[in-house]
């Protein structure tokens, strides 16, 4: 865990449109500095790190799940999502959600939302996602608690 990182529901967050690169796992606009990167930190789990000017401000932790549910696709559970409090109120969670979220879909992989930022995004912007969002297995919840731990 980044110090000084709380995780936040995001429901007080702005309804700023996220500047991300729709498909990619870069998710710059090139014009702020910031810029969200895939961080794989093992076969099975990883990160999306929000930078700002090269520093790591924001996480979204997830957990990779292999094909075998009922939609036969490999998953991506998301289930911790934090950004630094000082860049809060800028939108950039949801940056960071966007980015990630395109990224998932855009690899044909289904999202599980165990995040309650991930999920409240979810809420308020169903599409383009509502078609590759599944309910959480046993299975789902097992793989984010070993990348939890993991992830120290």
């Amino acid at each position: 865990m980044l110090a000084g990182m709380s995780e936040r529901t995001g429901e007080e967050q702005s309804g700023a449109a996220p500047g991300t690169v729709p498909g990619t796992a870069g998710g710059t606009d090139g014009t702020d500095g910031v810029e969200v990167v895939d961080h794989p930190l093992g076969v099975d789990h990883g990160r999306y790190e929000l930078r700002e000017q090269g520093e790591v401000v924001g996480v979204a932790s997830y957990a990779v799940v292999p094909a075998g549910g009922a939609d036969g696709r490999e998953r991506v559970v998301f289930f911790h999502t934090e950004v630094r409090p000082d860049h809060e109120g800028r939108g950039l969670a949801a940056r960071l959600a966007s980015t990630a979220l395109d990224a998932t879909v855009a690899s044909g992989r289904s999202v599980v939302a165990l995040c309650p930022y991930v999920k409240a995004y979810l809420r308020r912007h169903p599409e383009p996602y509502a078609g590759h969002v599944v309910e959480p297995t046993p299975t789902d919840l097992e793989a984010a608690d070993r990348a939890a731990h993991a992830a120290g």
